[in-house]
């Protein structure tokens, strides 16, 4: 029997898996950043639940990435909040090769980055 990193190198040296996997970096960076700051803040999925007022079942739907739906602005923040932390929303210009961003007041929000 494979191992997980032994399936995934198989997978990811396939060329169109690689370019489909690699399309979801900045999803799966996201979803990180969700896993580290609820360790960070020492919480279960069940205590982030409760204190949003959701089930235990849709923060894990939330942290895997895997669901129907997509979060709301809103959900996304109060699970921030859960954890100490805001969310920051930035439009980086893909001309520019990553290197500027644009960020509105309005929607500008932090998850601190874990590491």
């Amino acid at each position: 029997m494979l191992t997980h990193k032994a399936l995934k190198a198989r997978a990811l040296a396939r060329p169109e898996v690689k370019a489909e996997y690699d399309k979801l970096e900045d999803e799966f960076a996201f979803l990180d950043q969700f896993l580290k700051a609820r360790a960070t803040a020492g919480l279960t999925q069940a205590e982030i639940a409760v204190r949003i007022g959701t089930t235990q079942s849709a923060i894990a739907r939330l942290e895997s990435g895997v669901g129907k739906r997509i979060p709301s602005l809103v959900t996304l923040r109060k699970y921030a909040r859960a954890v100490g932390c805001r969310i920051e929303l930035r439009l980086v210009s893909e001309a520019q090769n990553g290197k500027r961003s644009l960020t509105t007041r309005s929607t500008r929000t932090r998850v601190p980055r874990a590491g």
